[in-house]
This record gives C-alpha cells, structure tokens and sequence, in this order.
C-alpha cells in the first residue's frame, strides 16, 4: 500500500462513518503512524508503507471509525504551543482552555505560588510555568490516574511542579499569588445530551458540576480565601452562560476586581477575581 493510498482508504473509511472532518483526521492519523508532515502526501505519495505501519493504521482508522477522540488515538495534544501527553483519564485540552491561561500569564510575575485545581492533564499549570519565571507550581485532582499523567506531562516538558491527590483543597497547604480552576460545569442533567464523543469517551467526573453546574465554584470561591495571599487571584474558565453567576458568587464572598473574559468565538470563557482581605 502506497502513502497515498492508505490515505484514501483512511478518508473513504471515516466518511463512511460519519466522522466530522474526516480527511483531516485521516491525514494526521497517517502522519503521527509514519513519523511524516502533511507535505510528504504531495511529495512522496506513491512511497510504500510497511506492512506494520499499514497495520497500525487500519487499526487506528476502525478506533476513529467508532467515535474515539483522535487524541486518545494518539495519545497527545496540543496546547499552548506544547505537546502534551492525553489518556481517559482527564478531558482532552481544548483551544476554549488557553483563553484562560492567556488571561492568567499577565497577572503572573516572578517567583510566585500557583495552585491549580482539577488540574486534569496538567496542561494549565505547566503551560503557565513554561511561560514565566522561577514561579512554583502545585497541581491537584481528585483522580489518581489524572495525577499520573499530569506528572508524565511535567517530565517530558521538563518542568518542575508538584501534583497531589487532593479532593479540592484537602490536601493542600500554604498561600499562592494564583489559584486558578477549569473545575466541572456541565449542568448533570445536560451531560446526556451532549456530543456523543464526549458522553462516551470523557470522564463524566471532569463534567459534571451538579444541578445547576456551580458546585464547585461555590466551594472553590469560599475556601480559596484560605490559601490566597492578600492581594492574589483566583481565575476561572466557566460556561458560555456562567459569567454573571460565578460573578455574584465571588462579589457575595467579598472578592473585588471581578472581570468576566470571552474567547476567540466571543463567548464568555474566564471569570477572575481578587482577594482583598487579611
């Protein structure tokens, strides 16, 4: 089989299936199994693929077929300019979550103590320290296996920070310049009804944020008094329809310096806050 023509077959098979971008999808499949970039389709498409990797990728052409994210497929996605390494473990980092750290970069300076809450993959975190100067960085979820990954994304970046099993703030101790949280915010009862990749594939823990979707900003507004510096800051991404709540929320705890952020598609995406009490 020619490069070319494992890659037809690779289209032919995911639009059969329905699979939303299929030659897109077909293409970087081919190119993460050959180790190839997306000119050697032009340039070298009638070179022969080995039986293995012809192999490999009518493997990973079925797994794509019956909805499976390509980025459990590979095993890696792309955030923030980096790689990160991505399992069932932890919600695939999407392009929605750098409007948060893009929000949080000019707020950090050098040396400070960041906390990430249901830091998932860690891609939030590491991406913050990467891009900042001798800041330490802690990173919790309740998830063993996110904790794990987080940890394996940490030393393939060669970054430095500390991650914890922690429900929330339970095991966690000290003061932070930053905290900052993509904690779950899906309503329970719209999980069901959401995109079938998701519902099947992606932890519902890392969804479901309770009957209304704010169970734990609630939490994580209150208590994160308790862990921030006078003056530090506490961000947010929340639902295109969560502003003005999660805004009430920090005003009612007596945070000052609300500001709601929208991303690239115009939708509210980041709420942050400051600390002002002893």
């Amino acid at each position: 089989m020619t490069y070319r023509e494992a890659y037809t077959f690779g289209c032919e098979q995911l639009t059969k299936n329905h699979i939303k971008e299929a030659t897109l999808d077909a293409r970087l499949l081919l190119e993460f199994i050959c180790h190839t970039n997306r000119n050697d389709l032009l340039v070298y498409g009638d070179r022969e693929i080995t039986p293995e990797q012809e192999s490999f990728y009518r493997e990973y052409i079925d797994r794509r077929c019956t909805g499976e994210p390509l980025q459990y497929i590979t095993g890696e996605q792309d955030f923030m300019g980096l790689t990160f390494q991505t399992d069932r473990s932890t919600l695939i980092p999407r392009q929605d979550t750098e409007t948060l750290v893009e929000e949080v970069l000019p707020h950090v300076h050098d040396g400070m103590d960041i906390l990430d809450l249901c830091t998932g993959s860690g891609c939030i975190l590491l991406s913050l320290l990467k891009y900042s100067n001798y800041c330490k960085g802690t990173g919790c979820d309740i998830n063993e296996d996110a904790i794990a990954l987080a940890k394996r994304n940490a030393d393939s970046l060669g970054l430095e920070a500390t991650f914890l099993v922690s429900d929330l703030f339970r095991e966690i101790e000290g003061k932070f310049d930053i905290i900052v949280s993509n904690p779950p915010y899906i309503e329970t009862e719209v999980i069901d009804t959401l995109d079938n990749v998701v519902k099947e594939y992606e932890p519902h823990r890392a969804l479901d944020g309770g009957a209304d979707g704010l169970d734990f900003y609630r939490i994580i507004i209150k208590e994160a008094k308790n862990y921030l510096r006078r003056g530090g800051k506490l961000f947010f991404e929340i639902g295109y329809n969560q502003g003005e709540q999660v805004s009430s929320l920090l005003e009612e705890e007596g945070y000052r310096d609300i500001e709601v952020r929208k991303d690239l598609a115009g939708l509210n995406r980041v709420v942050y806050a400051t600390f002002t009490e002893v």
